[in-house]
């Protein structure tokens, strides 16, 4: 019984091929979609699943005010360990300012590169983050000092295949340049963490270890991430109760010092990738409600894959309603039909799992190029197993309508000719494609919404200029040794206005930062304020807007004793912004206060993402402390200035590899997230639009079978053409009206919800429904003006006749 259903299934696939391609290729996007979707989220989520016993493993945080910070201070870590029975291990995890790309050297084979995503790291490491060794013990690779333990792919780039233990490597940051040994190598493959080493050097060592082991204040130097194992058994929500009353014994006295309330939380090792959105985050993370967005167009993707099928079966049900009468003069029960009817959807299913495969597998190349992964088909068996689940129950869920509908015939009727058009058979089939159109236009609005937000942070004056402002950071202290070189040099060129040297620029997150009080006020209303600290010539170099006073001038010592800050601040502080110049602001350390002269207000610019909204800033001058990076103020031909700096570089600096980038790229590094989802959504919603266009080609279709005699009689009785094309055409864009009406409030609700996002933002106004109204329609009407003009310019006596 089953072989010959299948011979019939097959016998109709072949009988109206062009109907089955389409319906096929209908669901085999769909489902297509739907696993690359699958892959991607089932990745996401697999972020740090490997460690063992990781239910037990925290991240310690703090906060200030509403200000949450993923680092702590230095000797937080001990004292978690001395006070607390239940805490089983601590470890400590330090990424150094200005040391995001360590240089290496392996002086043996003359090889010589930078790397990110090198940390500093306490000996406890491998105690409580699961990584395999290929080579070494991991751990104990970290109690001697100055050892390094690096990752397979960074010890293949440094030793190629030999066996790197006990190797010297020499490892250069701004403050020198230490030789390192490999003392373990663990492998970096098929493991996903929020961390994501290269490698990890000692905290005991000859280069910061002295720093390190001078930090024993509680309020300062907020920069060690902190991460503790509990015992078996021990409540979380019990330890986290004793840590106000801990931190406030140890740090409460200097954080009254400084006027700083400061409170510690925890987090989860597991949800600190998706979860977490936190200043000074050791690398960026992804995003929760993203895969929540991503799951749910999986899911609309293969509905409406799902409804196209139903759509277009019962739009071919006509010409199958003979058969199905014969059928049942013969002798076939109800049952056998729907399961022939099941038979020939699961049939097509598979054949659509089939091309979907292939689908995937030609464009999975691309699409891990794009989120920057190295997703495979069968990578998950969980994402193995709900493909065949998705298959079967789209075999299933898009055959039941068809099956049942087309089985209750009645064989007089059927072949008489007298087949009724089923009222709640039409309003299923029109209420679906309203559906398939209200979440493609949900996608369309919500798609034009992060497009015009995206260009709005492309084109927003920031405050400052940040296209062709080139970067090149000192990794070395040789760099910063010679940067009045490189300076002189590189202006000699005409290309190049003015160069300068800071220790941080725009779009850089900032980890320097300090409480200041105004005149007349006291530390109690201290303003929280970040800083950087410039040569002369950096405001200029970066034209900022000098609302009042002066720039710091060269060679002028007081100034070291001056501070310029932005509109924000000088409001803060209670000063009016044309009379902040020549007041003063306060800070203390320890017992010592010291006041800082305000020499200039510059007009408020975005140090930070569009995130974030403008806070108070202050740029003080360079004194002993070291730049971390030079930036030259490029207008003219970037080719040959970029050729010029590179010549005086590698003149000066020739040891050390030739290294920048623009503010301007870099700036837009804020947004790489939003961008990669929007891309996404833009992808995912054409797919959707294509898809929702096949379900109401069927729709048309099948009105068109269902009034042939209709438009038969209206043309015998002197009905224009264009009349009944126009009739027809008003039945199915009333659908796709309906659709934008039920989509328009929904697609509104996202975008706004998403734009919460962006402390600056556009506005969602009419014109952006109206774009997708008109956009909408004209593709319904491209979509189904074909089968109307068909059916519309048919011979009225084939339509008419009767077989």
């Amino acid at each position: 019984m089953f072989k010959n259903y299948l011979k019939i299934a097959w016998r109709n696939l072949m009988k109206k091929k062009a109907f089955s391609l389409v319906n096929i290729f209908g669901l085999a996007t769909g489902l297509a979609a739907c696993m690359l979707l699958i892959l991607y989220v089932l990745d996401e989520t697999s972020y740090d699943s490997h460690h063992a016993e990781v239910e037990q493993i925290y991240r310690v945080a703090t906060q200030v005010e509403d200000k949450k910070w993923a680092a702590t201070p230095a000797p937080l870590a001990q004292g978690l360990k001395t006070d607390f029975p239940e805490v089983e291990t601590v470890t400590r995890i330090l990424n150094f300012p200005n040391t995001d790309n360590l240089l290496l050297e392996n002086t043996e084979k003359s090889r010589k590169f930078y790397v990110n995503k090198g940390y500093y790291a306490d000996s406890t490491f491998f105690e409580l983050f699961t990584y395999e060794s290929k080579y070494g013990n991991l751990s104990k690779a970290l109690a001697s000092p100055n050892t390094v333990v690096l990752s397979e792919t960074i010890a293949t780039k440094l030793f190629g295949s030999e066996n790197p233990l006990n190797k010297i490597i020499s490892v250069e940051i701004p403050f020198g340049k230490l030789d390192y040994t490999v003392k373990a190598v663990f492998k970096d493959t098929g493991t996903k963490s929020h961390l994501s080493p290269n490698l990890l050097l000692s905290m005991q060592n000859g280069d910061i270890g002295q720093w390190v082991m001078s930090q024993n204040s509680w309020a300062n130097n907020n920069l060690f991430h902190t991460y503790l194992k509990l015992q078996k058994g021990s409540s979380t929500a019990n330890f986290q109760s004793k840590l106000p009353a801990f931190f406030e014994r140890y740090a409460g006295e200097e954080l009254s010092a400084y006027s700083i309330k400061k409170t510690l939380f925890l987090q989860p090792l597991q949800d600190i990738y998706l979860k977490s959105d936190i200043g000074n985050e050791i690398a960026p993370n992804g995003n929760m409600t993203y895969l929540y967005i991503f799951s749910a167009i999986a899911f609309f993707l293969l509905l409406i894959a799902c409804v196209n099928f139903m759509n277009l079966s019962t739009a071919r049900s006509e010409k199958r309603a003979k058969e199905v009468g014969v059928r049942k003069v013969m002798g076939a029960n109800k049952d056998s039909l729907v399961y022939q009817f099941l038979g020939e959807s699961m049939l097509l299913s598979l054949l659509a799992l089939l091309l979907s495969i292939v689908i995937v597998a030609a464009v999975l190349p691309a699409f891990n190029a794009f989120v920057q992964k190295s997703l495979s088909l069968f990578l998950y068996p969980k994402a193995t197993l709900w493909i065949m689940v998705i298959t079967a129950m789209t075999g299933v869920l898009s055959g039941l309508y068809p099956a049942f509908y087309l089985s209750s015939f009645k064989p007089v009727t059927v072949l008489k000719g007298r087949i009724k058009n089923n009222l709640s058979a039409t309003i299923l089939r029109k209420g679906l494609v309203v559906f398939q159109f209200a979440v493609s236009v949900s996608l369309i609005l919500v798609s034009v919404v992060i497009w015009k937000q995206m260009d709005f942070i492309q084109n927003k004056d920031l405050g400052f200029k940040k296209e062709q402002q080139l970067v090149i950071p000192f990794r070395s202290e040789n760099t910063v040794k010679n940067y009045t070189a490189l300076k002189n040099e590189t202006l000699k060129n005409s290309n190049i206005v003015t160069a300068t040297v800071g220790s941080t620029y725009p779009g850089f997150e900032l980890v320097s930062d300090m409480s200041f009080y105004a005149e007349g006020k006291t530390k109690e209303e201290n303003v929280y304020m970040k800083f950087a600290q410039v040569d002369h010539d950096y405001i200029e170099t970066l034209e900022y807007n000098l609302l009042q006073g002066r720039d710091f001038s060269q060679g002028q010592d007081t100034d070291i004793e001056s501070i310029i800050i932005n509109e924000t601040a000088a409001k803060n502080f209670g000063y009016d912004i044309d009379k902040a110049v020549g007041r003063q602001i306060t800070y203390e350390f320890g017992e010592e206060s010291n006041s800082l002269t305000i020499i200039g207000v510059v007009k408020d610019f975005n140090h930070q993402s569009l995130h974030e909204t403008i806070s108070p800033y202050g740029i003080v001058k360079l004194d002993q402390s070291q730049p971390s990076y030079f930036i030259a103020n490029i207008n003219g031909d970037l080719d040959e200035a970029l050729a010029h700096i590179e010549g005086v570089w590698n003149t000066i600096n020739p040891k050390v590899p030739f290294e920048y980038s623009f503010i301007g790229d870099d700036f837009d590094k804020n947004y790489a997230t939003e961008k990669k989802t929007s891309t996404i959504v833009f992808i995912f919603m054409f797919i959707a639009i294509f898809i929702a266009c096949i379900g109401l080609f069927g729709l048309a279709s099948f009105s068109a079978e269902q009034r042939k005699k209709e438009v038969g009689i209206r043309r015998v009785l002197g009905a224009k053409i264009s009349e009944i094309t126009l009739m027809q055409l008003k039945d199915f864009l009333v659908l796709v009206i309906i659709a934008i009406l039920v989509a328009s409030p929904l697609a509104y609700y996202f975008g706004e919800t998403w734009l919460q996002n962006f402390s600056y933002q556009i506005s969602i106004s009419w014109s952006l429904f109206a774009i997708t109204t008109c956009a909408t329609l004209l593709i319904a009407l491209v979509t189904i003006s074909a089968q109307v003009i068909k059916s519309a310019t048919a011979n009225p006596v084939k339509s008419l006749r009767t077989e």
